[in-house]
């Protein structure tokens, strides 16, 4: 089984109040570089076979943090990038959240295009296709990272989860927060959302369960021993 660690990029001095999209030259505050550092601390007892990043510069400096301290290059994959916000890149968001559209982002996601821009629907697909693509060519034992922007990380959570995308706004990605996604043969396990504790992984076992998981892609009935 597959393991991936989603990471959202840490803070910038545009997050929260504009849409930055995908804005070039949006760096990591030091409020953010903090929070990259300590991401870092977070995973390193966790074997990493790979780090993944959006092209984006926030992105690229959190996904180095994880990665320079163990000699490992950050490899980029522009399908991660941030959603193509078009003619809301770079505005406020209180001055958004006055569009006729922002409420059809909130109720309707999945029939929401940016004004020259990418809709949501596109940006899931793009995802989703690069997490298959990921899994396929690292193997099933491996672990990866891939750093993100929160409606990529959103998206990718509903479609593990077998959310419809319209329902993906019910799911939170803070900055640096992890959720990680185990991929089995006949379905996605999330074993963290949105987690910002110190992480161990469960290890993959069939015995430690009292043998129940019997094709690695079976739940707990009853709902199992947990990972302690």
């Amino acid at each position: 089984m597959t393991t991936l660690l989603l990471a959202r990029h840490g803070l910038t001095d545009l997050t929260g109040p504009v849409l930055a999209g995908r804005t070039p030259g949006v760096h990591l505050s030091e409020a953010g570089r903090a929070q990259a550092a300590a991401l870092a601390a977070r995973v390193a007892g966790v074997r990493l076979d790979a780090v993944v990043s959006s092209p984006l510069e926030r992105c690229r400096e959190t996904a180095h943090a994880v990665a320079d301290g163990r000699g490992m290059d950050v490899l980029i994959d522009d399908r991660f990038i941030e959603c193509g916000y078009g003619g809301w890149t770079g505005r406020p968001l209180k001055e958004l959240a006055e569009e006729p559209l922002w409420r059809v982002v909130q109720a309707h996601p999945s029939a929401v295009t940016f004004p020259e821009g990418e809709s949501l629907a596109g940006m899931q697909h793009r995802a989703v296709a690069a997490v298959r693509e990921w899994n396929q060519r690292l193997g099933e034992k491996a672990v990866y990272l891939v750093c993100s922007h929160g409606d990529v990380i959103k998206s990718i959570v509903a479609d593990a989860l077998g959310l419809h995308l319209d329902h993906f706004q019910r799911i939170t990605a803070d900055p640096a927060a992890l959720t990680i996604i185990r991929y089995a043969p006949l379905r996605p396990f999330v074993l963290r959302l949105n987690d910002m504790g110190e992480l161990r992984l469960p290890e993959d076992s069939e015995e430690k369960d009292g043998g129940e998981n019997i094709t690695g892609s079976d739940a707990a009935v009853g709902g199992g021993p947990g990972t302690t």
